[in-house]
């Protein structure tokens, strides 16, 4: 049997309560992620499993240890011809340390009323309407496919 060659990654979306902490993809050149707002997360590295990717990415990207997280589920993305990427989603509720600059973006708290005002992936939005909503403790098992333009074609929640 083929196996089919894929992107693995987290995101996480830190919560004080009220508010997620977010980042502003504005720093990178040539960043699929360009002017979107998203979580803080990245590419698993050799051995990694999704822990340790999880705790690596939100340290290098934040400056914070997380103390406190929860997996949520997995966003499969298919965009175009690329590999498929199979992002973990997690949220954090429980931190210590002093939030850093960042290489990437411009972190910033964002008030959860507030999330749907910035510019976000469509497909973001489906999941960040459960992570939003507090009473939704389940497991998200969604696959979204763009177009090479970056159009939504294609939700489909397990």
């Amino acid at each position: 049997m083929k196996q089919t060659p894929c992107s693995l990654t987290t995101l996480c979306y830190i919560d004080d309560g009220k508010r997620f902490l977010m980042m502003n993809r504005n720093k990178k050149k040539r960043d699929v992620n360009s002017g979107k707002w998203i979580g803080v997360g990245g590419h698993f590295e050799d051995g990694e499993d999704p822990v340790d990717c999880l705790l690596r990415e939100v340290h290098e990207e934040t400056g914070l240890k997380l103390l406190g997280y929860n997996f949520r589920g997995i966003v499969t993305f298919v965009y175009d011809d690329n590999i498929p990427e199979y992002m973990h989603l997690f949220t954090a509720d429980s931190y210590e340390g002093e939030i850093g600059s960042c290489d990437e973006g411009d972190l910033e708290w964002i008030d959860k009323n507030d999330i749907f005002d910035l510019e976000l992936w469509e497909g973001d939005k489906i999941f960040l309407k459960r992570l939003v909503d507090d009473t939704d403790k389940g497991m998200i098992f969604l696959k979204l496919r763009y177009d090479k333009e970056g159009n939504l074609l294609e939700a489909i929640e397990h």
